[in-house]
């Protein structure tokens, strides 16, 4: 693990306020099982989600797909995950070294939601190796909100106060915009940096790595301006 990774992970590993109240995080969660769940190729199709978060609605991909697997590097985020869904029995949670334990093929759709911009390129290089390795050949990655270089953080806030009024926390995001601006994260993100790529570097990235690569007509996340990418083994 690099320092940075070991950054990102001490920060997600403690109370944060990236999200504004528990309205945001429910809707976020949700959204975003909801775009997993549209990816699930049949029933019986084992899912990884990679730097899952505290995926507070993964019972709904759990619903359409044979087996989910949640990973995520922060050890009070898995013991969160293994709490909150031990009575679900196709639910799984497990740390990045043991998904390195697992045989090749394992997974039919793995999914990597607003996790690129935490690594370095050395870091995402293998994540992308070891992510090929897991995939069968015919599986699927999605690689989403990855930022481009011309996105920064006044296409954030609008992002984020639209949401915000679909959504009915508005008024509550206007506070944690201010509180996150002075918060830990903000001071972790200057120090750290945040990578962003061209959809054309980022689609040149996964060439590399061995995929075929497309980009989504949308999004995953909430922010139009970023891209998500879909993947395939290269044979």
């Amino acid at each position: 693990m690099t320092n940075t990774i070991r950054d990102w992970v001490g920060f997600w590993d403690n109370p944060h306020s990236i999200y504004v109240n528990a309205r945001h995080i429910d809707v976020h969660y949700r959204d975003i099982a909801a775009a997993i769940a549209g990816f699930v190729p049949n029933p019986q199709a084992r899912v990884l989600d990679f730097g899952c978060g505290e995926a507070l609605h993964a019972d709904a991909v759990a619903r359409v797909a044979g087996t989910v697997v949640l990973s995520d590097a922060a050890p009070s985020v898995r013991k969160n995950l293994t709490e909150r869904f031990k009575a679900v029995p196709n639910i799984a949670v497990a740390s990045p070294d043991e998904l390195r334990a697992m045989p090749a093929g394992s997974f039919d759709l793995i999914v990597a939601n607003s996790v690129v911009q935490y690594l370095s390129r050395a870091d995402l290089d293998g994540l992308l190796a070891e992510w090929r390795r897991l995939l069968a050949p015919d599986g699927v990655l999605i690689v989403a909100d990855v930022i481009p270089p011309d996105v920064g953080a006044v296409s954030d806030l609008v992002a984020l106060l639209r949401y915000a009024w679909t959504n009915g926390f508005l008024v509550a995001s206007l506070i944690g915009v201010a509180r996150t601006a002075l918060s830990s994260y903000s001071k972790l993100r200057q120090k750290l940096g945040i990578a962003k790529y061209t959809e054309a570097e980022f689609r040149d990235i996964l060439t590399t790595a061995g995929f075929s690569a497309e980009r989504l007509p949308g999004n995953m996340e909430h922010n139009p301006a970023r891209i998500s990418f879909r993947a395939r083994p290269k044979g």
